[in-house]
């Protein structure tokens, strides 16, 4: 039986994002980091000492040894199945980082293996999480915009990526695209819904990795709405606002620093948000996640979200080999 109050974690992967779950955990109301596992021991044991918990050097060890009621898998994606895997036939509950799977057959044997074990499962999406997010949906859908015309994402910076696993293909399953692009398809999703085709286009490789450090992806919605989309890992577009949303009656801009919106007859922009923050995102996410296993909440990243974000970026790269417009099925159409 769960405690009602406090749901036991374990964090499996000791790298970058998991000290951004260390800090989160410390301020959840719901949730406990009780272990966590790396096959880098001195990574562990140095989360496991800063935060007084248990410390392993494989997930296996962990799993047998820990007495644990969730997972977050913050190992690379083609880590991501087998690990599930084994949390789900110890019929626990699992939070995977994004992105959830290197392909849509590997995404989808996760989700038939967690509905077969009766367990809570969601993929990581932080954004959907952050406040100024939440707002900005909320005015898209009062309708003060008119009709959505375009909408806008842009996460470009420079960023050294020589040496980083997410510039190896093997364990992540390309660049930017299947890295930033995952963030960028959720996002585009809660806001307009199923998308119906897809177009991609690699920039120049300027690090000379052996994937592509910067994309451009064109989407349209089921119901017709534009989508531009621009990745880079090479360039900053230095531009305050990593969300831009056009309507026939009004503009909503949300930013890093500031969020706020227009309508054609405002003669000023009115001020919603004050922008990101990640600490923040990430502490609703996990506590949404606990929620959702106790039955107090529904998850807000629900497993179809998640399956629906690979098949996405999966046809985004056969239409950038292929130079066209591609349509979207899998998810969007088959997982309900």
């Amino acid at each position: 039986m769960i405690n009602k109050t406090q749901v036991r974690f374990g964090l499996i992967g000791a790298g970058a994002i998991a000290q951004t779950y260390v800090k989160s955990f410390g301020d959840c109301r719901n949730a406990e980091l009780v272990a966590v596992a790396d096959v880098r021991k001195e990574a562990a044991d140095a989360i496991a000492g800063d935060v007084g918990c248990d410390a392993f050097d494989s997930h296996e060890k962990m799993l047998d040894e820990a007495k644990l009621d969730a997972v977050v898998i913050c190992t690379p994606p083609a880590t991501h199945e087998p690990i599930a895997l084994a949390c789900f036939h110890r019929e626990l509950h699992v939070l995977c980082e994004k992105p959830l799977a290197m392909s849509g057959e590997s995404a989808r044997r996760i989700l038939s293996a967690a509905q077969a074990s009766g367990v809570r499962f969601t993929m990581a999406s932080k954004f959907r999480y952050v406040q100024d997010v939440i707002k900005a949906k909320s005015l898209v859908e009062s309708g003060i915009l008119g009709d959505i015309i375009l909408f806008e994402n842009t996460f470009a910076g420079n960023v050294d990526m020589s040496g980083r696993w997410n510039s190896n293909p093997a364990l992540s399953g390309g660049g930017v695209l299947i890295d930033n692009g995952t963030h960028s398809v959720d996002i585009i999703r809660y806001f307009l819904g199923p998308l119906a085709e897809v177009q991609a286009m690699e920039g120049k490789r300027i690090q000379h990795l052996d994937v592509e450090d910067t994309c451009r992806l064109f989407v349209r919605s089921e119901q017709g709405v534009m989508g531009s989309i621009d990745l880079s890992w090479s360039l900053n577009k230095n531009s305050p606002h990593y969300i831009s949303i056009y309507g026939s009656n009004g503009t909503v801009l949300v930013g890093w620093q500031e969020s706020k919106y227009r309508r054609t007859s405002d003669q000023e922009w009115i001020d919603f948000g004050q922008g990101y923050n990640k600490f923040a995102a990430f502490t609703a996410q996990i506590e949404n996640f606990c929620d959702a296993i106790h039955g107090e909440d529904a998850l807000r990243i629900q497993p179809h979200d998640a399956i629906a974000s690979v098949d996405v970026i999966e046809v985004a790269y056969e239409a950038m080999r292929q130079s066209s417009w591609l349509p979207i099925e899998g998810a969007e159409t088959t997982v309900s």
